[in-house]
Formats: structure tokens, sequence, C-alpha cells
């Protein structure tokens, strides 16, 4: 059991967006030796068909398995939302999805009416209203596609200097606004980036980032399993699929790399 204890963690996600889970696992799991990818190649996977998800994920699960991980964490809810149930049985290693982990948590909370936002493929997939109303029958959830956002995140404000940003935050806010949810979730990894600006419009404690409750139930099962580390130096190693210079420089705000990550086509 010590042995697979001190196997690394997989973490991943098209881009910097999956970096909001890995600092909440850092504070929960502070021992751990984690591996990051980030598929910029090709991001933004809310625009990728299902087959070509799985395709996408099979290899990044595929690396995975050859660098003996034992878990790998799913810190992107579009592949959770397309490609989990279809690959959850094809691998030894415990498998993380946030969707459907999030969905757990948030129906411990007794809300009565839960908002959405998220990639476009999430939202058709409804893969979060499935999983909340398995979970409780009772509550009302409206999803909304927010298919600009990730861009804003990744590519930074310069690429919208001729949009109106504010029109832009409110298109997809105001219809989960006008519905008058309890909580919002914001059902992409990338969203949490862009508090700031979305605070101008509603009230943060309104919005739930799944990292937090995602991090928590990870770090509770990695126990319960006999699996989470408590000794040693926190170590991650991180590979992109392209473009190593600009994923280093737009994860500088929330995480600093001494070392540019390692490129890695898979």
């Amino acid at each position: 059991m010590d042995i697979i204890k001190d196997r690394p963690i997989g973490v991943f996600d098209s881009g910097i967006g999956g970096l909001t889970v890995l600092e909440k696992l850092y504070e929960a799991c502070p021992h751990e030796h984690y591996i990051y990818y980030a598929d910029t190649k090709n991001l933004p996977y809310g625009e990728k068909t299902k087959d070509e998800l799985i395709d996408i994920v099979r290899k990044i699960f595929d690396f995975y398995q050859q660098q003996d991980v034992k878990a790998v964490v799913m810190a992107c809810n579009t592949s959770s939302a397309l490609v989990y149930e279809e690959l959850m049985d094809d691998y030894d290693f415990l498998i993380y999805p946030i969707i459907q982990i999030t969905a757990e948590c948030v129906a411990e909370m007794n809300l009565k009416r839960i908002g959405v936002l998220a990639t476009n493929a999430t939202v058709e997939s409804h893969a979060y209203l499935k999983s909340l109303v398995e979970h409780d029958r009772m509550l009302l959830v409206k999803e909304s596609a927010c298919p600009l956002w990730v861009s804003m995140v990744e590519h930074k404000k310069e690429d919208y200097e001729d949009e109106d940003e504010d029109a832009i935050m409110l298109e997809y806010l105001e219809p989960i606004l006008d519905f008058r949810p309890d909580k919002i979730i914001l059902g992409c990894t990338h969203y949490p980036h862009l508090m700031n600006k979305i605070k101008r419009f509603a009230r943060k404690s309104l919005f739930i980032n799944p990292a937090d409750c995602f991090s928590e139930y990870i770090k509770k099962d990695l126990e319960n399993s006999g699996l989470r580390k408590t000794y040693g130096v926190l170590r991650t190693d991180f590979y992109v699929s392209s473009n190593p210079q600009a994923f280093k420089k737009n994860a500088s705000v929330f995480i600093k790399m001494k070392d540019l990550p390692q490129l890695l086509e898979l």
C-alpha cells in the first residue's frame, strides 16, 4: 500500500482552467506528486464532438497509465460530461470526474433552484442536470452555455478589445440570474478565473467554485482508500500539448512555474 501511496496523481484540462482545481488540491493534499497535463492543442474541449473527446481523453489516460499514477483528476467539466462513463472501467487507477462529484456535494446543500454556467458541450449533454436530479429529484436546474468565456481566460483581454466585455458577461449571466437561483455552479474550471468580472453583476457568494468541494472529496476518498500521502514535499510536473511559453505566461497569475512545461503531444 505504501508503494501505491507514493505514486503520482494526474490532473488534466484543456488549458489553465484546471489550475483552479490544482490550487485547491495543493491545500487539501500538500504532500502529493502531481502530473498536470494541459491539452492546449485541442483547446477548447467545449467545441469538440463526443467521439473526438473520447479519443483525446483515452490518449491522456494512456499517458497517465504509463506514468503509473494512483489516480486521475478530471479537472475538466466537458470531459467529465462526455467521456467519464465511457472510460471509467477501462483503467485500474482511481478516476475523479468533476461534474459527478460536484453534483453529489451540491445536492447535500438542500437548495431548491440551481443555475449552471458551462461550455456548449457540457450544457448540451445535460450532465449537471442529470447528476443533480439523480441525487435530489425536487431540484430545479437551469443550464446556460458561455462559449466565449474560455477564450477570454486563455487569451486574455487583448483579444476582446473591440468587444463590449460587459455585454459578453451579461449575455450569459442574465438568463441565469432571471431564473433566481439559490446558487450558480461555475461548470467550467476556466470560469472562476473570471470572478472579478462576474462579481460586478452578482454577489460572489451566489457562485459555487466546484474546485472547493471537489478537492475535499478527493482528499477524503484518498484517505479512506489509504492512498493519501501525509509526508514528503509537494511536487508538480507540467506538460502541455502546444506552446509551453504561452501556458507558463498565462498560468503565472495563479501558479508560479520555475521552468517551462514539457511539450508532449499525445
